[in-house]
């Protein structure tokens, strides 16, 4: 059995196509270059950060999060190391980023940092999933590290974290600042679930590890294609309560839903440039950006278009419920 699985595994490494100096514009989202570009633009937003990050530093930084974690390599979780070399060389990253695990049963994996980036998986989630799905949430993470998204999530957690707390430097300005961030990080996550399907470069891998890491149940119950119908049935659900819901709910998480998820990989998937990325059609690094402006002008169309759906659906909602929800946001 485990020549078997060996032999397997060999076979999934030969399978991937290495995405040689690939751009990290490539999987990008157009809503996440556009939120992010809404982020730097808030005038308190360079105060915060600075404030926030001015009496930490980066090996502080580090040890907050990796003290309490496990230094993954050959000699320890060495299949997880196995596993997440394929991720590094698919995605052709330019080095090796320090990776941990930590003992907690959520599952979950973030990538984090100032200038050195790494990243921490739970071990929850290695508990639960099988190596192909490893690999989509490990590169999945790189993506976030090579789009430039670490600093960013860092700040978020530690603004997180301190608001729980009650520290000090919570104030009107850094709330602001927090709301802003986890607008982008949902966006974010759009963009690296395209890098996790790259890496793995099997989609059905990915609606797979969606589906364990919303429910936490085994393959043998569950199914994906019940999954994938209930991702467009919340899409396009017309219900007044789960209308009102979604708003609610995602304004208080950093992550959008992964039924949501669900159905924007299959568009991007269904829009043909997965394919175009496999076959070799892609940015590289170091290369100008000819498409520049008309990225920026589908990334603000993204998430104007974003706004408005997420505003339609609190006026729909109260002026079908009665409730006068916006007036309330507006207190």
């Amino acid at each position: 059995m485990a020549n078997d699985q060996t032999r397997t595994g060999a076979e999934n490494a030969k399978a991937r196509r290495v995405l040689t100096d690939i751009a990290s514009r490539s999987w990008e989202h157009p809503a996440d270059k556009a939120a992010l570009q809404a982020l730097r633009r808030i005038p308190v937003f360079d105060a915060v950060l600075r404030k926030v990050f001015g009496f930490l530093t980066e090996k502080a930084i580090r040890l907050a999060f990796q003290a309490n974690a496990v230094r993954v390599g050959p000699n320890q979780f060495g299949n997880v190391y196995r596993v997440y070399k394929q991720a590094l060389k698919t995605l052709d990253a330019p080095e090796e980023y320090p990776l941990y695990i930590t003992q907690t049963p959520m599952v979950n994996a973030g990538a984090y940092g100032m200038d050195k980036p790494f990243i921490i998986l739970n071990s929850g989630t290695v508990a639960l999933i099988d190596d192909d799905e490893l690999e989509y949430i490990l590169g999945h993470e790189i993506g976030h590290i090579l789009s430039g998204h670490v600093l960013y999530r860092t700040m978020m957690v530690l603004l997180i974290n301190l608001a729980i707390m009650g520290f000090p430097i919570v104030g009107l300005a850094a709330r602001a600042a927090l709301v802003a961030l986890l607008e982008w990080s949902r966006k974010s996550e759009l963009s690296c679930d395209r890098a996790g399907l790259l890496t793995v470069q099997d989609p059905e891998v990915v609606m797979r590890t969606m589906l364990k890491m919303a429910g936490g149940g085994s393959s043998d119950e569950t199914s994906l294609q019940e999954f994938i119908v209930q991702a467009e049935e919340y899409k396009q659900s017309g219900d007044v309560a789960d209308q009102v819901f979604k708003v609610l709910n995602l304004m208080a998480t950093t992550h959008p839903f992964y039924v949501l998820r669900v159905s924007e990989l299959r568009a991007w998937i269904e829009s043909g440039d997965y394919d175009r990325i496999i076959r070799g059609e892609y940015a590289r690094r170091g290369e100008p950006d000819p498409n520049l402006q008309d990225d920026l002008r589908a990334a603000a169309q993204g998430y104007a278009e974003g706004s408005k759906e997420f505003m339609d659906d609190i006026t729909e909602a109260a002026k079908r419920m009665g409730s006068d929800i916006l007036g309330g946001f507006k207190k």
